[in-house]
Formats: C-alpha cells, sequence, structure tokens
C-alpha cells in the first residue's frame, strides 16, 4: 500500500486536533496528529497498545495518573486499556502507532 501525503484527508478528532492516517496493515497502523496549542485530548483508553513520538511541539500527557512534559525527540507507550490524555503546551505533531489497527481511523 502506498498513501501520497496530498490524497490524505485530515480528520478533526476533537476542537484542535487532526489526524492523518498515513499507513495501515493487518497488525499497525501509524498516524500523524496535529494539535493547536491548548487542545486537549480528553481523558480515554482502547484496546490498542500506542506507541507515539513527538515530531515538533511540547505535549502534557498524562498516561496512567502520571502526566509528563515531552517536547520534539520524546516518545511514549500508552498500553492496552490504560487511560490517558493529552494537552499541548504549543501547536504539536505527534506520530502513533496502533497494534492492531484501529478500525475507526481507517
Amino acid at each position: 500500500m502506498i498513501l501520497r501525503s496530498s490524497q490524505i484527508e485530515p480528520v478533526e478528532m476533537v476542537p484542535g486536533v487532526w489526524r492523518r492516517t498515513l499507513a495501515y496493515g493487518e497488525r499497525v497502523m501509524i498516524v500523524q496528529v496535529t494539535l493547536e496549542e491548548g487542545a486537549v485530548v480528553p481523558a480515554h483508553n482502547h484496546p490498542h497498545e500506542q506507541v507515539g513520538y513527538v515530531v515538533e511541539g511540547e505535549l502534557e500527557m498524562t498516561i496512567a495518573g502520571e502526566t509528563h512534559r515531552l517536547q520534539a525527540g520524546d516518545s511514549y507507550l500508552a498500553p492496552a486499556n490504560v487511560e490517558h490524555s493529552a494537552r499541548a503546551a504549543r501547536r504539536t505533531v505527534v506520530i502513533d502507532a496502533f497494534a492492531p489497527p484501529r478500525e475507526d481511523y481507517k
């Protein structure tokens, strides 16, 4: 599967948070998430393991009740079924990988 950036429409997940599904297979999915300054991803959990990498910006990430301030070059893991949330201290871009792929992001 080859997906061109120009073919991927961004989807607003919550106000100020946009996702672009970059690629997925049977076992893994890669998603680019852009958060505007001050945007919040509310606390949630899902049955997918989520690994992320901060490409640019600054993100306050809470996983299992522990809050960490992440900057470009930092990464994180939100285990399956563990509550997590995020808030962008400034405009932030992250790359998330989900395993297995999220059906709702295809």
